[in-house]
């Protein structure tokens, strides 16, 4: 199995963000031929007007969002994990990712449980419980056979959801991010990596880069960790893509040779 981590930098322009996430979903298809792709965190539209980002939500299913990359993932053949996006639903919103199989029909959906709601150390707030609400539901799906689990950035810094997602069967996890620059330089790939040898998993982070609307600035590196902790695929500081192969002999190799699943005492 083959998984794509695409890396944006979205801004404030929703056609915009989305003809160039299609532009990158379908250069990831063509040049790396995965059955997994991954977008960011909020890739249809990233501010932190609250304002914006509740103009810019969408119902799901039937928005413009899912009509178009449900499409594109029947038409390419492969599992498209939409980042996130601002979900309107019942006159609430929610960070939410949505899923496609790839016949184009949704196979999952996720709303973010952890808010991002802090004062990075740089001096930046940020409210994200202002713009949406929380979610309640853990997430898995099933892609080429294989359980996927899912999360959103700020997800990363609690570990329990990711023993949760383990404890479902997930084999891979999936995170789309936009994470801070000023967190992410010294605590992105840490985590990540420490998630994906807690729970022996593939680990895909897809993130944004660059500097976003109101002074936002993400860290991007978006990467795949192996179930030993070791990067197999990493993005340039740019938009783009990477891609690495799943070896499922060696996740059970890891698991077996290390069965700390079987060993929790609380």
């Amino acid at each position: 199995m083959r998984i794509s981590v695409v890396q944006m930098n979205s801004q404030n322009d929703k056609p915009a963000n989305l003809a160039r996430a299609e532009e990158l979903v379908r250069s990831a298809a063509a040049e790396e031929r995965p059955d997994l792709v991954i977008l960011p965190e909020y890739f249809a539209h990233l501010s932190d007007d609250p304002a914006e980002m509740h103009a810019s939500g969408e119902e799901i299913p039937g928005g413009e969002t899912c009509r178009r990359f449900s499409r594109l993932a029947a038409e390419l053949e492969i599992t498209l994990h939409c980042g996130s996006i601002v979900e309107r639903s019942n006159g609430e919103f929610f960070n939410t990712s949505i899923v496609f199989g790839p016949d184009g029909s949704e196979i999952a959906r996720y709303r973010k449980i952890h808010l991002f709601d802090v004062e990075t150390p740089n001096g930046v707030r940020y409210r994200e419980s202002d713009q949406v609400g929380r979610g309640r539901e853990i997430v898995t799906y099933r892609a080429g056979g294989r359980v996927v689990g899912a999360a959103i950035c700020y997800d990363l810094r609690f570990a329990e959801l990711f023993r949760a997602l383990r404890d479902r069967g997930a084999e891979i996890i999936v995170l789309p991010a936009a994470f801070t620059l000023a967190t992410g330089k010294d605590h992105w790939e840490v985590l990540i990596r420490a998630r994906a040898i807690e729970t022996q998993t593939y680990f895909a982070a897809a993130a944004q880069i660059g500097t976003h609307p109101r002074g936002k600035s993400c860290w991007g590196h978006s990467m795949i960790v192996d179930p030993w902790g070791s990067i197999v695929a990493q993005a340039s500081d740019r938009e783009g893509h990477a891609t690495a192969r799943c070896d499922f002999a060696y996740l059970q190799k890891v698991r077996d040779n290390l069965p700390v699943a079987t060993h929790h005492v609380l």
